[in-house]
């Protein structure tokens, strides 16, 4: 909802604060004024601060920029709370989307005081606020907005969704199908070479550590003469002649044999030899071990030469490092054996795409039989709306045509489209196309009374809905406006008293003309304020005591 919104120097605003939320915020609120006072340009300030183009002279003149803040209260689970996730931006309660215009035409925008693109704008814009307008272009004049309106009018979530899933899964399988094929087609062109190569490299049969373990090996062997002469010298030094096993020996004799008269002055010596004596030992024996299975055969280093070449010509010949070779083995086995089987293959695949595609004919269908009972619904719904809006000859039209096959998509199978014909014995054409500016706001205003459950804009603007109409016709769409007000928070420029009366609250547009300049604001009219306002709508220029009269039983009718 809106809740308020400021504008600083656009067009003819010097500058301009409207608090909705202290009028009320809900409900039906009415925007009244004199001719060319400025009304109008509320609309496409806040059209600014939602994304719209910049048009040129829209800084207020003598200006250096035009800024525009549109803040908005944001309940939970509002659409517009995912796109600022999407968009890594701070989510609060409430949102303001604020738009600067310099006078060189350059400008800049912020989402809650962050900078942020003007396409950004516009997607929380459409999520925010809806502005029905003579020849508005958006909103239910999109087509590419009708599709949902009617699934959600019809309650058509589930069986959507059950056909949006279906598509989901045939293109999945179709995809795989092709894929499976594209591989087959593959293979078939490789079978060659793959055979070969899963020869090749099965007679190598590469593990992954190969290379590692391989050039270690290598590096004992190539350094085995030595290593044997050096271990040899190690356990000479340890065995041979008065060597350190044999002295640790002695010396550990000769204090044992007196460790038992020194009153415990030698035990921590003794410890420390048999620590030592143990360890030598240990040592020594590590040695022999390790000469014992040092292997200096120049036929084994040989053989590991041969299995490192080996190994690293098949890796450079398939591209790939020594530890993926086993992989890539796997991978042409799959493959040769996928060519093997792969008719069979192919043949499943086809088959569930086959029925997988079926499938969705038959949810798509399912759909669409739904949204042609919706859409006569809808259509019906309409049509007892347009006769109190002097549209009584013309006809709505909730068109459902079946799409070619190529433009089928997760929504469905066909097209949806709002059409009208204006008069009798005319076939339906495009809503945007057919209605003049009064009639398309009376249009827009029917249907949207009729969907006003549906879409996420919890604000709808409408810009002189009531234009060329008056008396009964002003009085019905006051009252529409009132009905979809119940729903959503609607505001309407009107110059209408009838519609002025029925609204929950009015503000007054006046503009200022002095001998350089003109400039427009904006009073939030009270009790006595709205009725000396409905009476100047009602008798023009002066207002007389009957039109205050007037004012008061439009006012009183309308509770």
């Amino acid at each position: 909802m809106l809740v308020s919104l400021s504008i600083r120097d656009f067009v003819l605003i010097e500058k301009l604060d409207l608090d909705l939320a202290r009028a009320g915020g809900g409900g039906l609120g009415a925007l009244t004024g004199e001719t060319g006072a400025g009304k109008s340009i509320l609309i496409d300030a806040l059209g600014l601060a939602l994304g719209a183009r910049a048009e040129s002279g829209a800084v207020r003149r003598g200006a250096a920029q035009a800024s525009v803040a549109a803040s908005f209260d944001l309940p939970a689970g509002h659409p517009a709370r995912q796109v600022l996730i999407d968009q890594a931006l701070d989510v609060d309660d409430m949102l303001t989307l604020r738009r600067l215009v310099g006078a060189d035409g350059r400008g800049r925008a912020f989402v809650n005081d962050q900078p942020a693109s003007v396409a950004l704008l516009r997607r929380l814009g459409d999520t925010l606020v809806e502005i029905q307008g003579q020849m508005e272009q958006h909103g239910l004049l999109d087509v590419a907005t009708h599709r949902a309106s009617l699934d959600a009018f019809a309650g058509l979530e589930g069986p959507a969704e059950v056909a949006r899933a279906a598509w989901q899964a045939w293109r999945a399988a179709e995809q795989a199908s092709t894929d499976a094929a594209a591989a087959a087609e593959t293979a078939r062109r490789d079978e060659e070479f793959l055979r070969h190569a899963v020869k090749e490299l099965a007679e190598l049969s590469p593990r992954g550590d190969d290379e590692e373990k391989l050039t270690q090996e290598r590096q004992v062997l190539r350094a085995g003469s030595a290593l044997g002469e050096t271990l040899a010298q190690a356990l000479s030094e340890l065995e041979h002649g008065r060597g350190a096993v044999a002295a640790l020996r002695a010396a550990h004799r000769l204090i044992e044999r007196q460790a038992d008269k020194a009153a415990g002055r030698l035990d921590a010596a003794l410890s420390a030899l048999d620590r030592a004596l143990s360890e030598a030992t240990e040592a020594q024996a590590q040695l022999e071990a390790a000469r014992e299975a040092l292997d200096v055969d120049p036929a084994h280093l040989e053989k590991i030469e041969e299995r490192l070449f080996a190994l690293r010509a098949a890796a450079r010949k398939h591209g790939v490092p020594v530890s993926d070779l086993a992989a890539l083995a796997g991978r042409f086995a799959s493959q040769l054996a996928a060519l093997d089987d792969g008719e069979a293959l192919l043949k499943r695949l086809a088959a569930e795409a086959g029925a997988a595609r079926a499938a969705y004919v038959d949810a798509a269908a399912t759909l669409a039989a739904a949204r042609r009972k919706g859409a006569a619904r809808l259509d019906k719904a309409v049509a007892a709306e347009l006769a109190p809006l002097r549209l009584e000859k013309a006809k709505f039209v909730t068109a459902v045509s079946t799409l070619p096959e190529a433009e089928w998509s997760e929504h469905g199978t066909e097209r949806i489209q709002f059409m009208v014909a204006t008069n009798p014995g005319t076939p339906p054409a495009p809503i945007a196309r057919v209605a003049s500016g009064g009639e398309l706001s009376r249009f827009l205003l029917a249907l949207k009374v009729c969907l006003a459950r549906v879409g996420d804009a919890a604000t709808i603007v409408f810009d002189e809905v009531d234009s060329g109409i008056g008396g009964a016709t002003a009085a019905a769409v006051g009252e529409r406006l009132r009905r979809l007000a119940k729903d959503v928070q609607v505001l309407v420029v009107t110059h209408s008293p009838q519609v002025a009366a029925l609204a929950d609250r009015q503000w007054l547009i006046r503009k200022t003309t002095t001998r350089n300049a003109a400039s427009t604001d904006v009073l939030a009219l009270d009790a006595v304020g709205r009725r000396e306002e409905i009476a100047r709508m009602l008798s023009g220029a002066e207002v007389t005591a009957e039109a205050r009269a007037a004012a008061d039983r439009l006012l009183a009718a309308a509770g």
